[in-house]
Order: C-alpha cells, then sequence, then structure tokens
C-alpha cells in the first residue's frame, strides 16, 4: 500500500462469508478500509440462484434470472452497511446473450451500484479496462466505513448481529455444547473479540440447499472456539467442516498423459 497508487486483494468468497471476515477482523486490526468493493457475478450463477438446473444454465431463461438478483441484490445490500461504493463485475461467458447482461446491468444501477463487463476471458486486459476505470472512479466516490458490530458486545449479540444483517437469517440458536463453549469463552475473558463465522458459501443460510435469498430461517451454531493467537473467536454453523476447501471432483480426474509424453486435461 506503500508503494502504489491503487491495490486490488481479494478478500474472499461472497459478501457474507470473505467480505464481513475482511472488513470486521481484518481492516479492524490492520486500522485500514477499502476506497470501493467490487463484487463479482456472472448471468450462469445468477440464472442458478433463481431455481435453473446447473445443467440447463447455458440456455436463456429472463425468469430464473431476475428470480437469482435477489441473491445479488443481499450482497450489495450489505456492502453498502459497511457504507462502501460497489461496483459489479459482471464476468461474461460466451453463452450469455446481450438481453441476459444489460437486464443484470441495469438492475445493479437500480440498486445504486456502479456496474461494468468483464471480458477478460476474450480479450485479456483490454477487457478490463471498462471494469478498471468504473473501479477507479468508485475510489474517488465519499464513503462512510463502519463495523458491523463492536467487539464489547456480547458474543451472542455479536453472532445475532451478523446473522440477521448479513445473512438475513430471522435469529440464531444455539446447540447444548455451543452454549457451554460460550460460557467458558466468557469466564475466561475472551469474549471482547471479533467473531471469525464458519458457514456453506452455497447459501446466505447455513444450508447449501437454500439458494437465491432465503427468508424466514435461522441460523444454527453448533462449535464457537477461541482462536487467541489470531484474535477472535471461530463459530462454526451448520455442516460446515474445518478443512481445506476443495472441490467434490478435483481437476486431477480429467488429467492424463498420454503415451507420446503429452500431457492433457490441464484446462
Amino acid at each position: 500500500m506503500k508503494f502504489a497508487d491503487v491495490v486490488v486483494t481479494e478478500a474472499g468468497f461472497g459478501a457474507d462469508l470473505g467480505a464481513e471476515k475482511f472488513l470486521d477482523i481484518k481492516c479492524r486490526f490492520a486500522g485500514i478500509h477499502p476506497d470501493a468493493v467490487v463484487i463479482v457475478a456472472t448471468v450462469r450463477a445468477l440464472k442458478m440462484h433463481g431455481g435453473m438446473a446447473k445443467q440447463e444454465l447455458t440456455k436463456k431463461d429472463m425468469q430464473a434470472l431476475e428470480a437469482g438478483l435477489d441473491n445479488l441484490t443481499k450482497h450489495i445490500e450489505n456492502i453498502h452497511k459497511f457504507g462502501l461504493p460497489t461496483v459489479v463485475a459482471i464476468n461474461e461467458f460466451p453463452t450469455d446473450t446481450r438481453e441476459e447482461l444489460d437486464f443484470v446491468a441495469e438492475k445493479c444501477k437500480e440498486l445504486g451500484a456502479e456496474v461494468a463487463l468483464s471480458e477478460v476471458w476474450e480479450k485479456g486486459g483490454a477487457g478490463g479496462i471498462a471494469l478498471a476505470n468504473k473501479v477507479l472512479a468508485a475510489t474517488e466516490q465519499p464513503s462512510d466505513f463502519k463495523f458491523i458490530y463492536e467487539t464489547d458486545a456480547a458474543i451472542v449479540d455479536k453472532i445475532n448481529t451478523v446473522a440477521r444483517e448479513i445473512y438475513g437469517a430471522d435469529g440464531v440458536d444455539f446447540t447444548a455444547s455451543a452454549k457451554k463453549q460460550l460460557r467458558e469463552i466468557e469466564k475466561l475473558g475472551f469474549d471482547r473479540m471479533p467473531i471469525c463465522i464458519a458457514k456453506t458459501q452455497y447459501s446466505l443460510s447455513d444450508d447449501a440447499s437454500k439458494l437465491g435469498r432465503p427468508k424466514n430461517f435461522r441460523i444454527t451454531v453448533k462449535e464457537i472456539t477461541v482462536s487467541a493467537g489470531a484474535g477472535f473467536i471461530v463459530v462454526l454453523t451448520g455442516n460446515i467442516l474445518t478443512m481445506p476447501g476443495l472441490p467434490k471432483h478435483p481437476a486431477a480426474e480429467k488429467m492424463d498423459i498420454a503415451k507420446d509424453g503429452k500431457i492433457t486435461g490441464l484446462f
């Protein structure tokens, strides 16, 4: 940050996960905050959140696209709650139609977010110039950065705040073991730290099957631990596992070496 005019970082996946942790934890510890936030979206993902089957995503379906926009809307709202200018980067796929792309762009503008088409897959660096210009312009806009919660709040209150404000949940339920761990953490005096909530990346809720923008749901906290060295409290929700995020089907499954030594399936 000392040696460049603009520093770009990938905060993580989603405004409910990576962005929330980056803004509420990392920025708090470092005493920094972004001048603008970029949300990357695709027409395909929005149609999936609108109920379209994965194998059908290459087909045009304006109804599914409109329904799926509820998910993107929530992510934009979340960033605005932190008081930051937002740019939506629509990552274009060859199967996207002009009608679909224009529809998403118009809806983003209605939500108060700048929008730009990212065509770097097809055009290389030239395909990202429009997006870069929008991001630079967004960094010049006034911002009113604020955290979603204060660290001196009770652990339960911090979890409830993130669940309600960021996920859109009605509330939080704690398992018996989580309640016991909560009491122990409070007794040890580690309760005044930021919280790092682990949940599925497939849904705004803690249920991976609930796509789009779920309504009328609650978050279940099953475990609470302290990462004292890191300086935050880890909260596990739903069926989340604390292991590296790996795909269901590793890329290696499609890789092969022919008898002549030619390697296939790397890309």
